[in-house]
């Protein structure tokens, strides 16, 4: 009987479980979330991506008891996506995101704040670290503790 696979628990076993190629463009992306990222924010491995969230020792009252997320990086069976919270509800990021793919020529594939991606290059990388580092931690629990009220 083969071994039971497991899903990876750890960055380091995300990353170690991707082919080379995949994990090269993974780790392109990675580390201008990682540079960018404001204070406070923690990175691990929830819903089999690279997430990057406010741990529940700061903002525990989430609707699912689980850490809230703020930006996830993950290898789909397809494509590379890069889920950018911050656009999702915000119009002006999302054009911001918009107007900036166009400014470089880049097409931008991406559904209500998932960027879908094949290569690091199809990204605008200074435009994606823009917007990484655009909302301070204490703001975000803000933002999610005010939708949470409605």
């Amino acid at each position: 009987m083969p071994a039971k696979s497991h899903a990876p628990m750890t960055v380091p076993e995300y990353l170690a479980s991707l082919p080379d190629d995949r994990r090269a463009e993974i780790e392109r992306v990675r580390r201008v979330v990682r540079e960018r990222l404001p204070e406070g924010y923690v990175e691990l491995i929830a819903y089999g991506m690279l997430y990057y969230a406010v741990p529940l020792s700061v903002y525990p009252d989430t609707y699912n008891k689980q850490p809230l997320g703020y930006v996830a990086l993950a290898s789909q069976k397809n494509y590379l996506s890069l889920h950018l919270v911050p656009v999702y509800g915000d119009k002006q990021q999302e054009q911001r995101l918009r107007d900036a793919f166009a400014a470089k020529g880049k097409k931008l594939d991406m559904g209500k704040g998932c960027v879908r991606f094949k290569r690091a290059d199809d990204l605008d990388l200074d435009v994606i670290g823009e917007i990484v580092a655009s909302t301070p931690m204490e703001r975000w629990v803000e933002i999610a503790k005010s939708v949470r009220r409605k």
